[in-house]
């Protein structure tokens, strides 16, 4: 097909040689015409072929050259397709790995925030360990009232503590038995 097209644009360079026709005359334009008429059913054909149609016209040597074209072509499209393939799994991986180190730097945050909070959490115990242990969260020392040890009971200057709050003496004495929590906060 291509030897065709050779030929003709051989032939038809010829003509043009023999008689050059001004640019802009009709004899012009219709030699341009003509040659990329015939260029254009030559392309068709090629186009039809190359889908598997209007075989029947092709001798063996042509439908041979034709198999090797259509090789070549699955050859290149399959290089192609396997380059972007590879160029897309290797920026997958980059993002991937970016995506790990970040994962790891948050899980670092995270563990350090933890053990801010577990350090927070036992100097708060601590603190209040020594506040009740120096006396200073007892209620005797907060002008609250006494504790008397030989009845049991909590006595407020003015009112008894446990008529005034409603709480049994039991409850008084959970109350200000908690080494954890400040006796303020555990007021039902």
């Amino acid at each position: 097909m291509e030897r065709i097209l050779e030929r003709y644009e051989r032939h038809s360079y010829a003509e043009r040689q023999l008689k050059e026709p001004e640019p802009d005359s009709p004899a012009s334009w219709s030699l341009e015409h003509a040659k990329l008429k015939a260029r254009m059913e030559v392309l068709q054909r090629n186009q039809r072929h190359y889908m598997g149609e209007d075989l029947d016209t092709l001798s063996m040597k042509e439908l041979q050259n034709l198999e090797h074209q259509l090789d070549d072509s699955l050859k290149h499209i399959r290089r192609r397709k396997n380059q972007l393939m590879n160029e897309s799994i290797s920026e997958l991986q980059k993002k991937d790995k970016a995506l790990q180190e970040q994962n790891n730097i948050l899980a670092k945050k995270i563990k350090e925030r933890e053990k801010e909070t577990a350090a927070a959490a036992t100097m708060e115990q601590q603190q209040n360990h020594n506040l009740d242990s120096s006396g200073f969260g007892h209620p005797h020392h907060m002008g609250m009232g006494s504790f008397n040890h030989s009845n049991e009971m909590y006595q407020v200057e003015g009112e008894g503590a446990a008529a005034a709050g409603g709480m049994s003496v039991t409850q008084c004495q959970n109350q200000f038995s908690n080494p954890v929590m400040p006796p303020w906060m555990l007021r039902s």
